[in-house]
Order: structure tokens, then sequence, then C-alpha cells
């Protein structure tokens, strides 16, 4: 390993090795605070550890590289240069905070430890410097208490316990009612306990404080939390965390410190307006942690929610007015919201932190749009602003206006949205009845990180304590889950399995409604309303569709699914799966006597009684779709699906019907398959019964024909042949619809322009493209089952182990989720190659779940298809995705 290799980074007073270009090597917070450092803000001087000895230290087996220890002593010596200070001097004592910083942020997900450096010396040091023994007491206990939980990995409730038992008797109601006297026994009663706990005293030597701390951090990189966070948010376990070691500013001592979090904009609404909270004689954690109820920054706010006490804005002006300076400068420079962590120590302020602001998707969206006009942002740079998946947050119900609320409690409200489901109130079981298909809401007094799998659970979460930048509203909002947080009525009784509002019990299991918008808490189930998108969502939409070169459409075959798609902007229907029509109660009974005809003649008998509904159905679709092209997927799942299985269905279905119960049953036992996916399906039963194509080839030209005459306007109709696997199965297909075509044209005596292509979703068919090709007009890549006959994977079996597989890196992701861009995208970009040599212009689609989701959305656009198409919902997700890959291919 070369000895001229850099591990350590120093950043304040007056200079910093670092920038915010720096994040992948100092994390987000490192290259951060340089970047502030640099841009004069009064940032407390400290250092950090890279990323590179994260990686290191897991690939060594959890040691650190040779020349590290050297490398921190001389930051550590740099750093008392800076402050004046010395680490372990017990006249004047360097304190530090050992914070982690990855370089994608990850709020409350890994951990922190702050005072670092008291002991039973420095201490007293700190209580001479400070001239206040109470301060120095109350900060070396929460040092005791966090590097104990941290570090030493100790229960965070032994010490709670200690210190209510020391409340209750001396009576106290809250934290700050403890004397100076108090607090140095409180420290030796949590001394006392960590000694017996673990057999030795707890470490009173600042440097093994400091490498106890630096070895913590890294650990929890790979804490359970951590890997959960990581694995929702698609952050990789190679990037690392880096460690950041700082100074100490304290925001508790007394009533000229205080400390908060700010956000240049709402991170709710994004409206263009400071918001945050913050705490008078606090430290950082009080106010994230939800242990007390913070104030806002604002007048205005405070005015707004009703709140008694002081603002920032009034407690301290001259300090509210250098904040407001250095958030204007930070969201300037940095083009984006910025959240923002601040200390005021007697009177001075420091700035801890900046990062772009985590934010609710609306926000997103508005942030976006409202930089782009005040010329902060390009359009294009809006665009790319907003996370496509993030918009599924506003594609969502809202409770009704009409709605009559039966207000259980309020709160404050910590994140937009509403659901519904039942109270849980812990969140293992909120993740198991979740798993168990049942929706949830979780319940809690706070939450705290190890409760995130309960919260990605739930439909939405309510907390009886904490603000508005607590750990459950900050973590709500990332996940786009309603959110109330701070209910300060509520009551949970665990014991009894329920919580209370005054006289008013709610059960576990009893069903209510959240309103994360209005911060309410109802009883019962609350009637939804969908979203109208129009302006800032209409804005951004109209700049995405300037920016993407792929078409979107949707997946649909109801009349209401596709006027759901021309709401969202869909331009086209890219697969209307036509068996969906065919199970309808009034037409089941023709396709099952349809099923059990000997004869060609008695199919076409039943199918003739069908003819005239899947006409209809065509008319349906093709009035509401206008001039936009429909995909019309003719029959593919095998005919064992529309007839009963157990004999009891079979007798059921008999008399409903007065078809034959022995006749039925003997027919579907006739028909089952070992392995229906790769069975009688599709082509293959056209094939053999032809007269099936036949009649929906006839209902789409004659529902062609009647929308043509009445509207004046001809439909686009393009029919799919699906599971091709040779040349001559579609020449068969094709050649019967063409004559199909060309006869009920010369009835109508008019012509209608359409097209006849086929679905590749065999491997074969994509290697044979070229040839598949000179018959086919367009392919639309079924990317569903070419994933399953490509990798060997049932989708509907493959659950079971899939999650294990991507745990541990077998697979980077679930290939039914985000397409296989190695071996199914490999055969995708091939059938493209050699389909496009075979017939000039061919048009190219995708029809799978793959059509919703961004990151296969991005590979799609490389390969270079005519358009995607997705569910209705998920098409201005996809009319996002497609602006945004077309901006990173430049």
């Amino acid at each position: 390993m070369s000895t001229s290799k850099q591990w350590v980074y120093g950043f304040g007073g007056g200079e910093s090795a670092g920038d915010a270009s720096m994040k992948a090597l100092l994390g987000g917070k490192g290259a951060n605070l340089a970047e502030m450092a640099k841009l004069g803000l009064p940032v407390p001087p400290g250092f950090t550890l890279t990323t590179e000895v994260c990686t290191e230290f897991y690939k060594n087996n959890r040691a650190y590289p040779g020349e590290l220890s050297g490398q921190v002593d001389a930051a550590l010596a740099a750093l008392e240069a800076k402050t004046g200070k010395k680490f372990g001097d017990v006249a004047n004592p360097l304190l530090v905070s050992v914070r982690s910083g990855a370089r994608a942020s990850m709020p409350g997900m890994m951990d922190t430890v702050l005072n670092l450096g008291l002991n039973d010396q420095t201490v007293e040091g700190l209580a001479q410097l400070s001239g206040d023994k109470r301060f120095a007491y109350d900060s070396y206990r929460r040092f005791i208490q966090m590097y104990s939980n941290v570090v030493l990995e100790l229960e965070h409730h032994m010490f709670e316990e200690i210190l209510g038992s020391h409340k209750d008797t001396n009576d106290y109601r809250t934290d700050t009612e403890l004397t100076a006297e108090d607090w140095i026994q409180v420290v030796a009663e949590y001394k006392r306990a960590v000694e017996k706990k673990l057999g030795k005293p707890f470490p009173s030597d600042p440097k093994e404080q400091l490498w106890g701390a630096i070895g913590a951090v890294f650990s929890s990189w790979m804490n359970d939390r951590a890997i959960f966070y990581r694995k929702h948010n698609n952050i990789p376990e190679s990037w690392g965390t880096a460690v950041n070691v700082q100074a100490m500013v304290f925001g508790n001592m007394g009533e000229t410190s205080a400390t908060g979090v700010a956000f240049t904009r709402d991170p709710s609404t994004g409206e263009k307006r400071f918001y945050g909270e913050y705490l008078i004689n606090a430290q950082g954690e009080d106010v994230v942690a939800g242990i007390r109820t913070p104030k806002p920054l604002t007048k205005a706010s405070r005015e707004a929610m009703g709140e008694g006490g002081l603002s920032l804005e009034e407690a301290m002006p001259v300090v509210f007015a250098e904040l407001t300076a250095h958030y204007q400068k930070l969201e300037a420079h940095y083009r984006d919201m910025q959240d923002l962590e601040f200390t005021v120590e007697r009177d001075r302020l420091y700035m801890l932190q900046t990062r772009n602001g985590k934010r609710t998707a609306k926000a997103a969206l508005k942030i976006a749009v409202d930089m782009a006009r005040e010329g902060l942002i390009t359009e294009k740079e809006a665009v790319q602003r907003v996370d496509p998946s993030a918009l599924d947050q506003l594609l969502h119900p809202t409770i009704s206006p009409k709605y009559h609320r039966d207000l259980i409690c309020r709160g404050l409200p910590a994140s937009p949205g509403a659901a519904v489901g039942a109270v849980v109130f812990d969140p293992d079981e909120a993740a198991n009845l979740a798993t168990a298909g049942k929706a949830v809401i979780l319940v809690r007094e706070e939450t705290s990180p190890e409760d995130i799998h309960g919260m990605h659970a739930a439909k939405a979460i309510v907390t009886s304590r904490g603000g508005m930048t607590s750990h459950a509203a900050v973590v709500a909002r990332g996940m786009g889950r309603p959110c109330v947080s701070g209910a300060g009525e509520l009551r949970i009784d665990m014991k009894a399995g329920a919580f209370k509002v005054g006289g008013r019990v709610v059960k576990l299991g009893e069903t209510i409604t959240v309103d994360g918008s209005s911060g309410e808490v109802l009883f019962g189930a609350a009637d939804m309303v969908q979203p109208e998108l129009t302006g800032d969502f209409a804005t951004l939409m109209e700049w995405a569709d300037k920016a993407r070169r792929m078409k979107v459409r949707a997946n649909a075959e109801t009349p209401e699914d596709a006027a759901t798609a021309v709401k969202f902007g869909a331009e086209g229907i890219g697969l209307c799966r036509t068996e969906h029509m065919f199970f309808d109660a009034e037409r089941i009974a023709a396709v099952r006597e349809m099923i059990l005809a000997e004869t060609e003649k008695g199919r076409v008998a039943a199918l003739d009684k069908l003819f005239p509904h899947q006409r209809q159905d065509f008319v349906d679709l093709f009035e509401i779709m206008g001039p936009r092209p429909v995909t019309i997927r003719f029959l593919d799942p095998p005919l064992h699906e529309f007839l009963p299985h157990t004999e009891e269905d079979c007798e059921a279905v008999a008399k409903a019907t007065g078809v034959d119960a022995k006749a039925l049953l003997a027919r579907a036992r006739e028909l089952h398959e070992v392995n229906p996916m790769l069975g009688f399906r599709g082509c293959r039963l056209a094939i053999v019964y032809p007269e099936i194509y036949d009649m929906q080839a006839r209902a789409v030209f004659e529902a062609a024909c009647d929308v043509a005459e009445a509207k004046g306007a001809a439909p686009v109709p393009e029919i799919m042949i699906p599971f091709v696997l040779a040349k001559r199965e579609l020449d068969f297909l094709k050649g019967r619809v063409d004559a199909i075509a060309a006869e009920v044209f010369a009835k109508r005596g008019r012509k209608i322009e359409y097209l006849v292509g086929t679905m590749i979703e065999l491997p074969r068919a994509a290697l044979l493209a070229g040839e598949i090709a000179q018959t086919a007009e367009f392919f639309s890549f079924g990317t569903n089952d070419l994933t399953q006959t490509t990798m060997g994977l049932s989708r509907d079996d493959s659950g079971k182990f899939l999650g294990t597989f991507v745990e541990r890196g077998v697979l980077p992701q679930d290939p039914f989720v985000s397409i296989d861009a190695q071996g199914v995208g490999e055969l995708v970009g091939l059938a493209c190659e050699r389909g496009r040599a075979a017939r000039q212009g061919l048009k190219l689609g995708v029809c799978g779940e793959h059509g919703g989701d961004p990151s296969s959305v991005a590979f799609f656009e490389r390969a270079g298809l005519d358009y995607v198409s997705c569910s209705p919902y998920r098409v201005p997700i996809a009319r996002l995705a497609a602006a945004q890959a077309a901006l990173a291919k430049g």
C-alpha cells in the first residue's frame, strides 16, 4: 500500500482539503462541511476519515490501513491548533462529535456520538471554562448514554430507567429541572450500571473513546437498519460511509444557546418559505429524536400553528438574521433546497450541516418548477430533479371533502397524503400483517431507526411525540407514507393494546384514517378521492414531454382504464389483454361452450355468441383512444383457465349454465397441463383452432369501421399475435387476419390502416427476430414472460427466494421489477438489431411490467425502443423516466 495515500481530510478554521464535488470520497456530510467552510460560513473545524477507510476496513476483516493512526493524530493536532484547546486536557479540554456521513443521505440510519473526550477530570475543566457545572454534567451524562448505546452496545432503556427513577424520587417532571448535583448523581449511577453490565469501567481515555466511536460508525454501515435503508433506496453497499470528527459546539449552555434544524423551503409542500424548528438550551439529538417538542423558526409559522412561546426570529433576532443570510447563500450556491443543522452557543451561530433536503413528491415537483421559473435551474434540470418513482405519491387518493370526519386527535402534518388501516403498535407486527396483505397504521410514542421495517410496511404512521423534523417525519416523507407526528393528547397503553385520547379508547386492530396533510387522525375508514394532476404537475410533464424521445402507452382493456390512461397522458394502448374481456359473467358461458364443443361448427356457433360483445369492447376502446394506436393482443392464456377445476365448481357451473357437469370436469382434466406457462397457449391455440382469432379479427375490423363511420376519423388498430416462436406461425395467422380484414373492408366499403405484429417473449423469437420481422410489422417485448423463459424463473414462485438472492448479491435486483439488462436485456437488444436489419423502421415497444419501472425505461431508451407501455397509473412515471433517460443519453 502506498505511503502517500491520504485517508484523512481536514476542514474549517480557514482551510479545507475537500469540497462538495468529493462526495464519493468524503461522504455527503464531509464534502458539504468542507464546502461551507470554503464559502466562509461559521463551521466548527474538524476532519473526515474517507469512505475508502470503510472499504479497507471491511476488505481487511475490520482492520484499519496502517497509516491511518498517524494521520488521525496529525489531524487531531491541527484541530487542537485551530480551536486553542487540547484533547484530554483537564484545564481546557477539546471535545468532539463523531458522526457518519455516507455518499447518499441516510437520515438516522447510522450512529452518532456527541461530547466525546469527557471523563471525570475533563468534565470539571468544562465546568470551569463554561462557568456552568450543570451544563458540563448534563453533557457528560449525554455522552455516557450515547457512547454506551452506540459503541458499547448497551440498551438505551437502561439509562432511561435510571433517569426516570431519579426524576420520580425528586418529583421532577422534565429534564430541565435537574440541578448540577442531580446530574453528578445520575452520571455516577450510569457509570455503575455500565461497569455492572460489562464487568469493566466506562472508558475514560479520550483516545480510546475516539477510536471506539470511529469503529462504531464504520460498523454501523452494516447494521440492520442501514442495510434495510440501502436496499429500499438502491444505495450500493460498496459505497461505504465516511466518519466526521468535529469540534463540539454546545446548544445546551443555557438560555442564550440553542440548536435547530431548518429547510430552505417547506419539505412537505415545496412552498418558498424558511421552515424548521429549534430548541433553546438543547443538543441536536433533542430536536431530531422527538424527546422534546420544538418551536418553529419563524414568527409567521408560530402564529399559523397557533403555538405559544417564541420563535427563533423573536427569541434571537440577530442570530435569525445571520441564519437567513446563510440559508439564502447556501440555496443559491447549491441550486437546490437545503436541509441545515445549526447550533447557537452563547449567541454565536455555527453551521453543522447542509445537504440537499429530503422532500415529498409534491414538494419536489413544486421546488423544481419554481426554481426553473426563478432562473436558478433550467427546465431540463427541473425534469431531472424529480424522482419518477416518487410521483407515485401524487397519484394516490386523498380524503373526500364531503366525508364527515370523526376526529380522534390532531398532531403535526408531518408527511402528506391519506391512508386507512388497522391500528398496530409494534413494528414487527406491522411487518407481519402487511406481508399477509392487511393494511395497517403504525401508532408509536416516537419512532427510532430500529422501527424502519414496520414503517415501510405501514400505510401511515402516527406518533404522540416529536416535531416536523423528527425521525418519523423525515423517514415517512422519504417513503411517501402519510404521517402525523406530535399528537400530544394520544396516550398508548401497550398492556391494554389500545391508545387513549381523553376518554376515548381505540383498540389494536380497529380501523382509523390518517390525514398527513392536515395532521388529523380519524376513526373509521374515510372516503377517498382521486388526485387531480394540474398546475406544477402539468408544467413538469410538459417539459418532460419536450425532452423525451420514446412514446408512452398504457396497458388497458376496460373503458375505465383507457380513460385513466388518457387522463395521465398515454399516447396509445400498448397492451389490450382480450382474455380479460372473456371472464365477464355474460360471456364466460359462451367461452365454456366453445371449449366443450367437439367440432369446428360447434366452436364457431359459441364464438358467434361472443362476437357482438367483443366488437363492442373494441368500439368502446377506439372511441376513447381516438387517433391513438391500440395494440390488441389476441387470446393468450391456456383454455383450462376458463374452466372450473373441482367437482363442486363444475356442478355449480353446470346448474347455472345448463352445461353437463361431467363433460365439464372431463374437459378440464383433459386440458390440464403440468406446465401451462409453456403449454397450449397464445398462437398455439389459434393454429389448432383458427376460428378463435378469426372471430377476434372480425370484431376488431368491424369495430374500427363502426367508429370511423360514426366519428369521421379512423382508429389505429395494431393486432398482436402472442407467444410466437417461428415465422411460419405468424405467416399462417397473419394470412388469416389479412383475409378477414379484406373481407370486412370490402363489405363496409372502407379501408382502415392496421398493423399485424408479435410479442417477443421467448428467447427463440428474439434470436430469430430477423426472420420473424419479414412478416411482423411491429415487435412488442413481453418482458414478464421473456424474463421467465430466459432466466428459468417462475414469476409466481420465485418470490420465495429472489429476496435472498438480491440480499446476497447473486442478482442486483428482482428481475421482474427492473429488467435484467445483462441477460434478458441482451436478447432485447439483439432482437431490435436483427428485426430492424430485416425491416427498416420496424416499430418496437415493450408491454411488460418493466414499462413503468424507471431504471428499465432508461435501458429501453438506450436500446432504441419506440415506446414503453405500463399500467395507467404509472404513465406519468414512465413519461418522466423516459425524459430523464433521453437527457442522460444526451
